[in-house]
């Protein structure tokens, strides 16, 4: 959005949050006005967990005439998500996050706006007609898919789409709920260790973001890592945030539905043998 704003002049706005960790909706009620373009949020928090209300923001932008766009790419891997519920005009997600090859995504928008955008790149198969004065576009998605094709990517992709659906996305939401209520009971255990996010475990996708003491999240990292347990660590492309919550980084715990309780439990082990060893 700021490559955006360089080009066009826009102004980016950003939300405040809730102690909870969740969008302050007053503030954003407040920040939607009559000049506001696009609304742009994520349905679930990487860095938090947060699930966030995008029916409610996407009916206070369009209030505006505002378009919303929404990241699900923490939220369709891991539970039902309806694209007309939502209400929004574009959803976007990633494959390698519902199990699926690197290098691919999906953008799913109103067919009345890919029809008014432009191309973003010439080549093949993106064109209807082309003479020396000009060329004319082809419809749909295919405007903006030129050359070839991610194909060994897109058949993992639509295979990892076809696998999710046969579970059920209402069992693996089953799933990732009980283990993230089992991982927060748990962790809240473990002396010096701050999570971040909700912590209601029905408002929140199951990334958990966590700082140990006044250990850094590196630091955690790899002495889990020595445990066998593997994290992530750092800003997860959230560094406004991170200095917001007055941290330098935090270690996230990500599960799907291949995560068992027994990880959580070795997940638990791990850590409370990094406050010890740390302490």
């Amino acid at each position: 959005w700021q490559l955006v704003a360089e080009l066009t002049g826009a102004v980016v706005k950003f939300c405040p949050m809730t102690p909870d960790h969740e969008l302050d909706m007053d503030a954003m009620a407040a920040l939607i006005g009559p000049r506001t373009k696009v609304v742009s949020v994520v349905h679930v928090s990487n860095a938090l967990g947060t699930i966030n209300p995008v029916a409610e923001i996407s009916a206070m932008a369009h209030a505006v005439g505002a378009l919303m766009v929404v990241d699900g790419s923490q939220s369709v891997p891991h539970m039902p998500v309806s694209f007309p519920e939502l209400g929004c005009d574009v959803l976007a997600f990633t494959g390698h996050k519902m199990l699926g090859p690197t290098g691919i995504g999906i953008l799913i928008a109103r067919p009345e706006l890919l029809d008014a955008m432009s191309p973003f790149m010439g080549g093949g198969e993106m064109i209807n007609d082309v003479t020396t004065e000009g060329s004319t576009y082809a419809t749909g998605p295919r405007k903006f898919e030129a050359g070839t094709p991610p194909i060994a990517e897109t058949i993992g992709l639509g295979a990892a789409a076809e696998y999710l659906m046969k579970i059920g996305m209402d069992t693996v939401r089953a799933h990732e709920l009980e283990l993230t209520r089992y991982a927060l009971d748990a962790m809240a255990t473990i002396p010096g260790l701050t999570v971040y996010g909700p912590t209601d475990p029905t408002r929140r996708g199951c990334p958990i973001s966590f700082a140990l003491q006044t250990v850094h999240a590196h630091d955690v990292a790899q002495f889990l890592d020595a445990q066998g347990v593997c994290v992530r660590a750092g800003h997860h492309c959230t560094k406004p945030l991170m200095r917001t919550l007055g941290v330098a980084a935090t270690a996230r715990a990500s599960m799907h539905i291949y995560t068992t309780s027994d990880e959580i439990d070795a997940l638990v082990a791990a850590l409370q043998g990094c406050a010890a060893y740390f302490d």
